[in-house]
């Protein structure tokens, strides 16, 4: 097994393994005892011939239990400055007019929702049918509207509520009763929506926008005159008056 010797020192230490690790860091592993200073190193071989002094390698540069790293420039091991703990970034916080915008959307949504969901209307006869309202079923719809001016007695259409619901016939009161109704549902959530951005556009503050909602009230000065009529209408069928107290028989 090889052996160094520590500059003047006679004591000869036993090493595994010497070798350079860069240019100016040498490793030692010890077997056994660890020199207690350093100064130049001569290398023993097995059988004990002097092989080759190293010179200059007197500081230690690192050691980790009989692994001794020495350099000959005098520098020392500096462990690597651990990274600083992630800081997670900061909730993007929108702005008043990304939250209008996206309020908007949202009573656009809501209010297209409601006027496809459709109407229930009474007929003549006292029964109470569904109509769906997607946009085919408007066009449908109003085109019947020609067909009722024109007299007909006896107009064809169905309720589209199931993908298997077949057509019937309607009288022509009946026809027109289903269109009315009908244009009236849509014109009173679009009228109702345009409104309701009306509100969200007035708005000065996030929380503002946040507690408006499909179906909220809309405050006086935000709503156009169609409106007024509207809520009146509907005030009045349900028995109350313009300031929601019941209207006297």
């Amino acid at each position: 097994m090889e052996k160094i010797r520590i500059g003047k020192e006679k004591r000869r230490y036993e090493i595994s393994s010497i070798r350079p690790e860069s240019a100016n860091v040498l490793e030692i592993v010890f077997t056994d005892a660890i020199p207690a200073i350093w100064g130049d190193i001569t290398i023993y071989t097995d059988d004990g011939t002097e092989a080759t002094t190293l010179h200059g390698y007197e500081t230690v540069w690192k050691q980790e239990g009989n692994r001794v790293w020495l350099s000959n420039d005098g520098s020392v091991y500096t462990p690597p400055v651990p990274p600083e703990p992630a800081v997670p970034p900061e909730p993007y916080v929108p702005t008043l007019a990304e939250v209008q915008d996206n309020k908007k959307a949202e009573v656009n949504a809501a209010c297209e929702a409601m006027i496809v969901s459709g109407v229930n209307v009474t007929l003549a006869d006292g029964t109470v049918e569904h109509f769906d309202l997607k946009e085919r079923d408007q066009l449908n719809l109003f085109g019947k509207q020609i067909q009722v001016n024109a007299g007909l007695e006896s107009i064809e259409y169905h309720t589209d509520t199931t993908p298997t619901t077949n057509c019937k016939y309607y009288s022509n009161a009946d026809m027109q009763s289903i269109i009315q109704t009908a244009m009236w549902h849509v014109s009173y959530h679009q009228t109702y929506c345009i409104s309701l951005k009306v509100w969200i556009d007035a708005c000065q503050t996030i929380e503002e926008v946040q507690e408006i909602f499909y179906g909220a009230d809309v405050p006086e000065q935000y709503r156009s005159e169609v409106l007024d009529a509207y809520l009146v209408q509907i005030a009045a069928e349900i028995g109350v008056g313009e300031d929601g107290t019941p209207i006297a028989e």
